[in-house]
């Protein structure tokens, strides 16, 4: 997981429809320079759109978020997702990720919940509801006591607050939905999506993370 997180500084969040609108935002995303898709799994058209990126936008790394089941694993491979990310853990998803053979970025809100992941293994977590939740402050306190782990903090991230977090040698890339505005999905705005992507590519994380 770490080394996808390396991929760009921004990985869009994106609440996608189907393949309608899947195929044309990814695209525009790749185009810009952000190659790493997370698609949550927040509509019932979810997978379909992760299906068609997959097989249609060559260059997208795509993977599904708001994993919240074992079930939805299987489900989210079968799709041809490459990786999967949730918004906390639990022994049952951490068992079932393992099973699943696919990199997996799990949430945490707490240090002990950053410790209790390092002690399975962990390197690569995401850190949820990051604005809610402490800021950059909170990660920049991480850095003395578990300077082995990265973050990919989400939640309420905008691009001026991106570059906060971009700037701290344990956050390798973000997680937002700036650069897909719902309305650019709607008016079909692909070159709109594009340049935000290509703004948000522009952004660089800090060489040390």
């Amino acid at each position: 997981m770490g080394e996808l997180l390396a991929l760009a500084p921004v990985i869009p969040v994106l609440t996608l429809e189907g393949a309608a609108d899947g195929v044309p935002v990814a695209r525009a995303l790749v185009a810009g320079g952000l190659p790493v898709l997370e698609v949550t799994l927040r509509t019932p058209g979810a997978l379909e759109a992760v299906r068609a990126i997959a097989d249609a936008v060559p260059g997208a790394v795509v993977g599904v978020g708001t994993v919240v089941t074992p079930a939805q694993f299987d489900a989210a491979r079968r799709a041809g997702a490459r990786f999967a990310v949730s918004p906390g853990q639990t022994p049952a998803l951490l068992s079932a990720a393992a099973d699943a053979g696919m990199p997996y970025l799990p949430g945490m809100a707490s240090v002990s919940e950053a410790m209790a992941l390092a002690e399975r293994g962990y390197r690569a977590l995401k850190f949820f509801p990051a604005e809610s939740c402490g800021g950059a402050g909170f990660l920049r306190a991480l850095l003395a006591p578990l300077p082995e782990l990265r973050f990919c903090p989400t939640g309420g991230i905008d691009s001026a607050k991106a570059e906060e977090y971009l700037a701290l040698p344990n956050v390798p890339c973000v997680g937002g939905s700036w650069p897909v505005p719902a309305a650019a999905v709607r008016a079909g705005n692909w070159d709109r999506i594009e340049a935000l992507a290509h703004a948000a590519a522009s952004l660089r994380a800090n060489p040390a993370a």
